[in-house]
């Protein structure tokens, strides 16, 4: 009788022992390929101060189309352009809202492409947010 008593005492002091902290992690470790993508996103130089956007429009999209490639290899996204490859974008990470970006897919073929600082700046938070968390 005083061994089931002096077990059900101690499993109530159980709740008095310290506990571990458990780590939680915020999200989960990026893959090698994106981590390549996020370096390359912020070496690409920004067209800040009025400068032509055309070319950094086209290198973004490149980068998309490469990450589309490797991630999604029979989805043949690599063909989509305009609204489409937006919608397709924004299906894998509906977070980033690239579909907001026309200027991604209609600026490379304007003749002088501008963006202001706030633009490039949203664009490029976009584009990383994406590349982030795309499923």
């Amino acid at each position: 009788m005083l061994i089931p008593v002096a077990g059900w005492g101690l499993w109530r002091l159980r709740k008095l022992l310290p506990v571990k902290a458990r780590k939680v992690r915020s999200e989960q470790p990026l893959d090698p390929v994106r981590l390549a993508a996020l370096a390359e996103l912020a070496s690409l130089p920004k067209p800040y101060d009025g400068a032509p956007a055309g070319a950094w429009l086209q290198q973004i999209n490149g980068l998309l189309k490469r990450l589309c490639r490797n991630h999604y290899p029979h989805s043949q996204s690599h063909t989509l352009n305009g609204r489409k490859w937006l919608a397709f974008l924004d299906n894998r990470c509906p977070a980033a809202g690239l579909t907001r970006w026309m200027i991604l897919v209609e600026g490379a073929y304007k003749p002088e492409c501008k963006l202001d600082d706030k633009a490039i700046t949203g664009l490029t938070q976009a584009v990383d947010t994406w590349i982030r968390k795309h499923v």
